[in-house]
Parts: structure tokens; sequence; C-alpha cells
């Protein structure tokens, strides 16, 4: 595992190229649009000397730094969380077999543990730990009762994920070291502020969209919920940025998507496909100037 995370770090082969770190943000279905940027640094080579992520972002950014390409998380998505009949067989197999073991596994009705659920879906070359990662990363977590951000980056991977994604109303909390967490992404929408100074080049990826509608029409009961949400995070976004933006932020067109889309995952990936020619477009820009300052 790389530990050296100096502004000097190149990629083999390439010691004249500028180093790269990765920010995923969160949003749920909408982030299967991280697949798009992580297959587009593939095709020129590029691998980030750490990544970031907050939820949905967390995850992509752990199957990337397990060593996994963008094709390869393309394909496990689509033949997973993208099959209706994957997902109900999986979902299935989830269920506690006696009422002694719904309670031990702290069932609550109408919550999924979310611990289980993602080693129902994940890739199983997502290692279990953070050191065994080829690329490092940090799993952003909200601690709930103190009321901040929680860095994750050593020790068990798997639970730092589970409590990054841990979206309220559709899962329960995760508990670390003794702490009750809550999804990365309500506190820390794209957690690029923990990258500044660590890579020459840091990319933000925004997938939390807002809410989509006529301007008119009111809202159900839980697309106002998750709407809020939205409206929520894109304001702390926006505070961040005024504080210094990432040298390339990226905002996929995921607006018409929910948060639990994840059945349209084709969907999803054919209409955000337009965010690998602007990444191109961005990097090339951005390591020309570099470049010319050097």
């Amino acid at each position: 595992m790389k530990q050296d995370l100096s502004m000097t770090d190149r990629p083999e082969g390439a010691s004249s190229q500028p180093t790269v770190a990765l920010a995923l943000g969160g949003g749920g279905a909408r982030g299967l649009a991280h697949i798009h940027v992580i297959e587009t640094l593939d095709e020129l080579g590029i691998r980030p000397v750490v990544i970031a992520g907050s939820s949905i972002g967390a995850i992509m950014g752990a199957g990337m730094a397990a060593g996994l390409t963008g094709q390869e998380i393309r394909e496990h998505t689509l033949s997973t969380v993208g099959h209706r009949r994957q997902v109900l067989n999986r979902l299935w197999q989830l269920r506690p077999a006696s009422l002694s073991e719904a309670m031990a596994s702290g069932f609550r009705f109408g919550q999924f543990n979310v611990e289980r659920v993602l080693k129902a879906f994940l890739p199983a070359a997502i290692p279990p730990k953070f050191s065994d990662l080829d690329i490092p990363l940090k799993v952003i977590a909200t601690d709930y009762y103190a009321q901040t951000e929680h860095v994750c980056e050593k020790g068990d991977l798997w639970k730092a994920l589970a409590a990054s994604a841990a979206l309220p109303a559709i899962f329960t909390p995760v508990r670390i070291d003794g702490r009750v967490m809550i999804d990365g992404g309500l506190y820390n929408p794209i957690p690029f502020d923990h990258l500044r100074g660590l890579a020459d080049i840091v990319i933000g990826v925004d997938v939390v969209g807002g809410p989509d509608g006529d301007g008119k029409t009111i809202p159900s009961r839980i697309d106002a919920l998750f709407g809020a949400s939205q409206l929520m995070m894109q304001s702390i976004i926006a505070m961040k940025l005024k504080e210094g933006a990432p040298d390339i932020l990226l905002r996929p067109d995921v607006g018409r998507y929910r948060v639990m889309d994840f059945l349209r995952a084709q969907e999803v990936l054919k209409g955000t496909a337009a965010i690998k020619d602007e990444l191109k477009r961005a990097l090339v820009e951005r390591m020309t100037a570099l470049q010319r300052t050097n």
C-alpha cells in the first residue's frame, strides 16, 4: 500500500505527469455516474495518489482503491443492483431466519442493516482492511451525536463503508469505536477539502443533484424528504466552494434520478456519459497549465 502522499508522488512510468487526487461525492444511485470518472482515469492511465469519498462515493472509491477498473465496476454494478432479479434474490437472502436473529442483528421495521446489504452486493475484491488497499482511501461518515464528520482511514474498511452509506430512514446507523455513525454525505457531500495539498490536481465529483420537476407539482412525502436533503447538501457544497474549490469540479446531469434508483443503473450511466469528455478536457487544460508553470 502506498503510504507517501507527498506532492512528488508520480504514477510508475510517468514521472513528469502531475499527480491527481479524487473526491467522490454522495448521492445514492446518482453516484453511479462516478463509474464514468473512474473509466476516464483508466483510459488516460491516471491512478490517483489518494481518494476520498462520502456514501456511494466511498463505495466507488473503495472499488478503485482496491484495484478494480472502471469497466469491472460497471459490469459488477449492472449485473447486481442494475438487475431486478439479482436485487430481489440478494435481498431475500438477507432476511433473518428467526425473530431472535432479527433482534440480534439490530432489525428495525422499515430499515435495513447496511453492513449486511453491502456484503451481499459489493464485489469480493474489496478487502476487509484499509491497509490492504492499493491506493490510500479516506471514507467520510457523520458522527450523529457529535454533530460532525468522522474520517475513517484505517482498520475495518467494510464497517467504514457501511457507516458512510447509512442513509437515515433506509438503513440503521453503524457504530464505530462506540460512536453512532450515519451517512457521510449529509455532513460532507464532496470531501475534496481532505485532499488539499496531497496532489497537484484535486478532482471533485458532485452527484447530489436537486429536486426535479415542473416547479408546480407538490412532491410526494418521500420525494420531499429526499429533495430536502439535496437542498441541504447543496447548501453545504456552496459554502465549501466559497472557502476554496477543487481544481476540477464535475457535476454530471443527475437531477432526474432518485436516490434509490439503482434499478435504473443502465439509464443513469447512459444519461451521464457526457461527463467523460468534460473530465478529459478539464484534465488536459489543467495539466497543460501546470506544465507551463513548471
